[in-house]
């Protein structure tokens, strides 16, 4: 057995945070509509935020660190800013994509920490991507959109691949709220295992194929079947992580 350990913050599901009320320090700022993953560590990089008839055809994008503590109950994420802080940011109108070009402006007016560069953001890739990370930060600001930011809503539907064939689909991704970093993504194997639902972690993931939106995974199909059950109802809790990396024989992250 591995070795438990206390941590802060709880995990939760990604598409549940969809629709939650993002409310600044004078009024609310919208809701959230989607969310910014980056595909080389898998973190949330931010909260997109459709404002309605406020700030009309335009994208609001929040970072994690801008969060004060959420409320869980009203469904509501408080945001460290004012409107005005929110209304007189660098623009990014609602149907263009997030160039780095542009999330270095925003971080910069914000005061936020820039999250790229420097050889943290090969250490913290998924080793199978380290390579790729190194390239995309040799041109990291342009004027293209980032191709390393990927939508909560994309991710989702993605096929997830074993050594032996296909077992279903991204249904949904398992978030850590205190580091804003996905643990685990949530696979329907509906068409396999009716009904079954299964977690894997993201540094099991061996090679991701953007283009052919499928992702394959270090593990066999009857190892997978026989993991232990996932239920969406159930939070996902320390007791049940020890059990999914002792049934796997893989290394915990939180060792």
């Amino acid at each position: 057995m591995t070795t438990r350990t206390q941590t802060t913050g709880m995990l939760r599901s990604a598409h549940h945070l969809l629709g939650y009320h993002c409310q600044a320090t004078d009024g609310e700022l919208g809701k959230v509509k989607d969310m910014l993953i980056d595909d080389l560590t898998w973190s949330v990089r931010y909260f997109v935020v459709n404002a309605g008839n406020w700030l009309v055809g335009r994208k609001v994008l929040l970072s994690p660190v801008s969060l004060g503590t959420p409320n869980w109950m009203a469904q509501t994420l408080p945001v460290r800013l004012t409107k005005q802080q929110v209304e007189d940011s660098p623009p990014l109108e609602y149907d263009q994509p997030v160039s780095r070009q542009l999330e270095h402006s925003v971080a910069t007016y914000y005061g936020w920490p820039i999250y790229w560069g420097g050889p943290a953001t090969a250490t913290m890739a998924i080793p199978v991507m380290q390579e790729e990370a190194l390239r995309r930060e040799a041109h990291s600001v342009d004027e293209e959109g980032d191709a390393h930011l990927r939508s909560l809503k994309e991710i989702i539907g993605y096929h997830l691949l074993a050594r032996d064939g296909e077992i279903g689909h991204i249904d949904d991704l398992i978030v850590s709220d205190a580091e804003w970093t996905t643990r685990y993504v949530v696979v329907d194997t509906r068409n396999w295992l009716p009904g079954r639902k299964v977690l894997v972690a993201p540094h099991w993931f061996v090679g991701i194929d953007w283009s052919a939106r499928s992702v394959a995974v270090d593990l066999d199909k009857e190892r997978i079947k026989n993991s232990p059950p996932y239920e969406p109802e159930a939070p996902v809790n320390r007791g049940y992580e020890e059990r999914l990396y002792d049934f796997y024989g893989r290394p915990a992250y939180w060792l």
